[in-house]
């Protein structure tokens, strides 16, 4: 057998050893981590006076019964115009939702920031009530900045 040939063998060899090797580190990588993704997706006048868009992904690893954020609304200048609590209601382990809520006497013109202030509600089974806004990932869509 020639240098060559048997440098093939091994490596041939080692190759066959490490597969096995490779594939469970592949099975054993950690798993994402929980997250529960609220995205601004906009906001547009309605009847009522201007309604706000949000997308929100639980991906938190449990349903949750119930989750209500403490939202507040800066006008244009940078001053609070609104603190107010928007009820997401129930969001199922893994689902992506959309949720509008209306707010009365509101000028979508004149809405210029929105903060996500507190978790008031973050309820479900095996759910710590400080899950909804320590894993919170907020972004948006739209030109106004949102955030926590």
């Amino acid at each position: 057998m020639t240098n060559a040939a048997a440098s093939r063998r091994i490596l041939t060899v080692l190759l066959a050893l490490s597969l096995p090797a490779g594939g469970a580190a592949l099975a054993q990588e950690p798993a994402s981590a929980p997250s529960l993704r609220l995205e601004f997706n906009g906001l547009e006048p309605s009847a009522a006076g201007c309604r706000l868009t949000f997308v929100v992904e639980n991906g938190l690893g449990a349903a949750l019964d119930r989750a209500a954020f403490e939202i507040v609304l800066f006008n244009q200048g940078g001053l609070v115009e609104r603190l107010t609590v928007l009820d997401f209601k129930d969001l199922p382990a893994g689902k992506t939702k959309v949720r509008q809520f209306d707010l009365p006497n509101a000028d979508c013109t004149s809405i210029g920031r929105v903060l996500v202030n507190d978790a008031v509600a973050c309820e479900g089974e095996g759910v710590e009530p400080s899950a909804c806004i320590r894993n919170l990932n907020a972004e948006t869509k739209s030109d106004i900045s949102f955030g926590s």
